[in-house]
């Protein structure tokens, strides 16, 4: 099974990646580098064999890992599950973008709508999560440096993950446990008002996840991010240390 789990890993890797590369293909680029830190906490509480609650909140620095912020948000959801190992998902998100180069003195605020299935497989070492969302984004317009204009910029966005983990040990995915945790997200813009950037991001990660018990984990790595700016010719990427943690909590009586 174990075998199976990495063959399945390297696979979706293997198909995601060249997608990635070949819709981004510009003719000439020219390319930002930067580099950030970004904290994250994800909780999903479950009330019943059907019904549950999913909340995240990020904090992200704008440069050198240390300095300023690029961007806050919250995002909460109701969660419904079709079986064990499938749900759907549907909630909301707030984003801040903290002042940037079109902004530099004021905040654009952002608001998302958003929809997710997300499914799994298990086995002994090895555990495959996938999910396809599907966001509908409102970005208040910006007047200038110091202004916010009237109404918003709107598009569609979907996004497909995949995360893999696999075991270190004995005590696969246990209290006191580790595992090495990899996988990539892809993000694609479509609406009215995408001209050139259909390509939105990709993001690679690669880290080690510590087990804290049965209900939290923590999990560190390296994630880079590649993303094609509004104009089209124009790239970012980021070299990001992540720092998520991870809360599964089960409410059910038995």
């Amino acid at each position: 099974m174990y075998k199976k789990g990495l063959v399945c890993f390297l696979v979706l890797n293997f198909i995601l990646g060249p997608i990635s590369k070949v819709v981004a293909q510009p003719q000439f680029k020219m390319i930002e580098h930067e580099e950030q830190l970004w904290t994250a906490y994800f909780n999903q509480t479950r009330f019943s064999n059907k019904w549950g609650l999913w909340f995240d909140a990020h904090l992200r620095s704008k440069e050198q890992f240390y300095k300023g912020l690029s961007q806050g948000l919250i995002r909460p959801a109701a969660m419904f599950f079709l079986t064990e190992d499938l749900k759907l998902l549907a909630g909301y998100v707030f984003v801040n973008h903290f002042p940037a180069d079109n902004h530099r003195e004021i905040s654009q605020p952002e608001h998302r709508f958003w929809q997710q299935l997300q499914w799994q497989v298990k086995y002994p070492k090895f555990r495959l999560a996938q999910w396809l969302r599907l966001e509908e984004r409102y970005r208040r317009k910006i007047e200038n440096d110091r202004e916010l204009g009237d109404g918003y910029i709107f598009n569609y966005r979907v996004r497909y993950n995949f995360l893999a983990q696999f075991a270190l040990g004995n005590h696969a995915f246990k209290k006191g446990s580790f595992s090495i945790a990899a996988g990539n997200e892809l993000f694609l813009n479509f609406g009215r008002q995408i001209v050139y950037n259909t390509f939105d991001q990709n993001r690679f990660f690669a880290g080690i996840q510590y087990h804290v018990n049965r209900h939290d984990q923590l999990q560190i790595g390296y994630m880079n991010m590649f993303q094609q700016l509004a104009g089209g010719a124009q790239y970012r990427m980021n070299h990001i240390v992540r720092v998520f943690y991870f809360q599964a909590l089960d409410l059910r009586k038995n």
